[in-house]
């Protein structure tokens, strides 16, 4: 066996003393070690470190088969070991539930009574160990036993209780093929290896609950609904969790009322089955909530309110909409989640920005989830995931979106499953390069939930090719006017000519914070790119508002603050006006792409 803390150097004094401290109580524990005539063995033994060894593998252990293999392997002359079995109290029966050094048939078809005269059923009632230095007395002290057979090529056996959970669930026997004398210090030496195999099968068994609880959680995931007529659903979940199959991300898709189609996705704080148990319910709660056909801000309400009652002291992050597949009406409700990302036909990506909530769970006092409106139109995709596919391989939230733009855009949107595929392998299986980058990386040290949702095409002749952007600015959201520009920089990623970003940014910026300034209305604004070929597209951009206040143009002071929209217009813009509306008006410009750039 190997020895701790030989032949190497102790980095830690302290962490070495405690070490060392283990190994001498352990020694205690194993008295000398002595033969079966009781002499001291030609080797003294270091029984108190090679203990350690083992419990230390035993704690790792997976299986009851693992746990005996490493005790058997502390046999040697002193301690001659050749058998082992188990047996596990079920109800009124004991019954063998592994063995090794056994020949088949010998003990692990043995099923007992726990009324039988036999030494493991005592142990069971008992909760006392049971040592039998020789056949002789196996014999005597329990005849009936004797004769089941298998004992005969033996010299001494050891029952002992094994605890599990606080209770007595078990025996474990061990059968040596030399005598051997308890009193010599081998009983306390057997009783401290029944413990440390006891806190085996306690772990063993929760790590095989956890594993059944995460296989099962993760299988009903798979289940999700594909879609409705006109909307496909697209999902991916990549587990973390320290081995388990399912942490605390999830998604799933509900067929609503009226053809709508319900989208949720989500994600419980925390990675270990704790988090995974309490994702399962929340996931439970919210497709009931949203099943009884509450909107997107009820379903969270209650689930934020459902979470609190659990008094877990977790909190969770999710984004709920709901998608008539008729209009390609999105509302939307968030609650602390990322933001979702749109991607254009022609593979352009937007991260849209909108309003949200505290992360469920929270007290939300008089606050709530406010739902934001999104249109989504034929062959457009909006995908919404955990913050593990963003974030993970060392990424932040920015370099992290710039990876998933990267990977999202290419190609068309008819392949859902293949984009969704190249996504999560962008993420989870990167490049050289990118591997080079982040040396040693973990690249899923997340979980990942990701969930696709394309609207279809209503004929083969549909429009894949155009480029738009649609947002509302209410009179309360001042600061989308900064969530706005991002998203125009995202939609002209790709403009030729980098100077005429600014200006449309510029112009943007005026338009929408008039309507803000000098109206009580909210803005709707629209922009569309036309033309097919780089460098020579146009960009038009209309923001309507429903007071009927026309603008004037002014001449503002040189140290004025406000007056030089329309100014600013009539400057940068190629082409611009205002347009009545039935109710309203709309100022629109447009900036062309073609022409050298300015020097």
């Amino acid at each position: 066996m190997p020895q701790v803390g030989g032949g190497r150097e102790h980095g830690n004094s302290e962490e070495y003393d405690v070490e060392m401290r283990q190994v001498a109580t352990l020694n205690r524990l194993a008295g000398p070690t002595i033969g079966g005539s009781g002499k001291v063995a030609g080797r003294i033994r270091h029984r108190g470190a090679d203990l350690l060894v083992t419990g230390h593998a035993l704690a790792q252990s997976t299986s009851l088969g693992e746990a005996l293999t490493l005790i058997s392997q502390l046999a040697d002359a002193s301690l001659p070991l050749r058998g082992q079995a188990v047996f596990r109290t079920d109800r009124e029966v004991l019954k063998c539930v592994g063995q090794i050094g056994f020949r088949d048939g010998e003990d692990d078809a043995l099923r007992l009574p726990l009324g039988t005269i036999h030494p493991a059923a005592q142990v069971a009632r008992t909760g006392r160990p049971v040592f039998l230095a020789s056949p002789q007395e196996y014999r005597d002290r329990f005849p009936s036993a004797w004769q089941l057979g298998g004992q005969k090529r033996y010299e001494a056996w050891a029952f002992l209780p094994l605890t599990t959970y606080s209770q007595l669930t078990g025996v474990w026997m061990a059968a040596f093929d030399a005598p051997v004398q308890m009193a010599d210090g081998l009983g306390p030496l057997l009783v401290t290896m029944a413990r440390l195999l006891s806190q085996s099968i306690e772990q063993s068994y929760d790590g095989q609950a956890d594993r059944a609880l995460s296989q099962g959680l993760r299988s009903s995931m798979s289940r999700i609904a594909p879609g409705v007529d006109g909307l496909t659903v697209a999902a991916r979940y990549v587990p973390t969790g320290g081995g388990l199959m399912v942490g605390g991300d999830w998604f799933d898709s509900i067929l609503l009322p009226s053809g709508r189609l319900g989208v949720v996705i989500g994600d419980v704080q925390g990675h270990d089955v704790r988090a995974a148990g309490l994702m399962s319910q929340l996931r439970t709660a919210i497709h009931a909530y949203a099943a009884e056909g509450h909107g997107p801000d009820a379903v969270l309400v209650r689930a934020s309110r459902f979470l609190t009652s659990l008094d877990e002291g977790r909190f969770a992050t999710c984004i709920y909409l709901e998608a008539d597949p008729a209009t390609g009406i999105l509302r939307i409700a968030r609650a602390g989640h990322p933001h979702p990302v749109l991607r254009l036909p022609d593979g352009t990506c937007l991260l849209k920005h909108v309003r949200g909530g505290l992360p469920l769970g929270l007290d939300l006092g008089e606050d709530d989830y406010p739902v934001s409106v999104l249109s989504l139109r034929e062959n457009e995709i909006l995908m919404l995931c955990t913050d593990g596919l963003i974030e993970s391989g060392g990424h932040d939230m920015y370099s992290g979106w710039l990876r998933v733009r990267n990977a999202l855009a290419p190609g068309g949107p008819e392949d859902l499953d293949g984009l969704a595929d190249r996504l999560l392998d962008a993420v989870v299986s990167p490049s050289p390069s990118q591997a080079g980058d982040q040396p040693g990386a973990s690249f899923t040290e997340d979980d990942i939930a990701m969930l696709l949702l394309r609207r279809d095409p209503s004929d083969v002749h549909a429009n894949r090719t155009g480029r738009h952007l649609r947002l509302t600015l209410e009179q309360d959201q001042a600061q989308g006017l900064a969530d706005a520009r991002i998203e125009f920089q995202g939609l002209l990623h790709d403009w030729a000519r980098p100077e005429q970003v600014d200006t449309v940014l510029l112009l943007v910026s005026e338009l929408l914070g008039n309507v803000l300034i000098h109206t009580e209305h909210a803005a709707v604004l629209r922009a569309e790119i036309s033309g097919a070929a780089q460098g020579r597209r146009r960009l038009r951009v209309e923001v309507t508002d429903r007071s009927d206040e026309v603008p004037h143009r002014r001449a503002p002071g040189e140290l004025s603050s406000s007056g030089r929209g329309l100014v600013l217009l009539d400057v940068l813009a190629h082409r611009w006006n205002i347009r009545p509306e039935p109710e309203g008006k709309t100022v629109w410009f447009e900036i062309d792409e073609e022409g050298p750039a300015e020097p």
